[in-house]
C-alpha cells in the first residue's frame, strides 16, 4: 500500500461519516486519477481484513464488514445487546406515559432505585434528558426519543394507548 492509500485509510478511519472524493482530494492534494488508484489499492489491501471500503457515487466510507457486526456491537456496547429487562420495560412505560418525568417520580412508582435502568435506556437511545425540573437540585427530566418511536413503529407518543387500554382490549 502506498503513502496516499495509507493517508486515505487514516482519514476514512477517523471520520464517522462518508467523505466525498472532493474532500479526499482536498485533504491529500491528490488528483482524481491518483485518488482513484489509491482507493482501489486500499480496497484491495482490505479484502481479507475486518474493514472494507464502501463507495456510493462520489461518497467513500471505511466500515466494518457485516459478518463482524455482532462482535463489534457487543464489544462497544455490551450493556445494549440483548432484550430489555422487565425493570427496563416498566421504567420505559413510566417515562412514556408521564414525560417529562424526574427520576424521583419513576422511583416512587417502581419503589426501587432506577439509576442503572435509566442509564441503560439512555445508552440505548430510548430515553433522554428533556429538561430540568423546578426545585432543589433542578433534577433531570426524562422523556422518550425518536428511537423509541422507531422501535415501537408509531408516529408520536400520542399514538400510545392509554394505560389500561391494552389490558382491557386483550381480556
Amino acid at each position: 500500500m502506498n503513502a496516499l492509500a495509507a493517508a486515505l485509510e487514516a482519514i476514512l478511519f477517523s471520520s464517522p461519516n462518508p467523505l466525498t472524493l472532493r474532500q479526499l482530494q482536498q485533504a491529500t492534494d491528490a488528483n482524481r486519477k491518483e485518488l482513484e488508484e489509491a482507493l482501489e489499492g486500499l480496497a484491495e489491501a482490505l479484502t481479507e481484513r475486518g474493514l472494507m471500503l464502501q463507495r456510493h457515487r462520489d461518497l467513500v466510507h471505511l466500515a466494518t464488514r457485516p459478518q463482524f457486526a455482532s462482535q463489534v456491537r457487543r464489544a462497544l456496547r455490551p450493556e445494549v445487546s440483548g432484550r430489555l429487562s422487565p425493570a427496563a420495560y416498566e421504567t420505559l412505560a413510566i417515562v412514556a406515559f408521564q414525560q417529562p418525568v424526574p427520576r424521583s417520580r419513576i422511583e416512587q412508582v417502581r419503589g426501587v432505585n432506577c439509576d442503572g435502568v435509566l442509564a441503560n435506556l439512555e445508552l440505548r437511545d430510548l430515553i433522554s434528558e428533556v429538561g430540568r425540573g423546578e426545585g432543589p437540585g433542578q433534577p433531570k427530566l426524562y422523556g422518550t426519543t425518536m428511537r423509541f418511536l422507531q422501535v415501537l413503529g408509531i408516529g408520536s407518543v400520542d399514538e400510545l394507548p392509554f394505560p389500561g387500554e391494552a389490558a382491557s382490549a386483550s381480556d
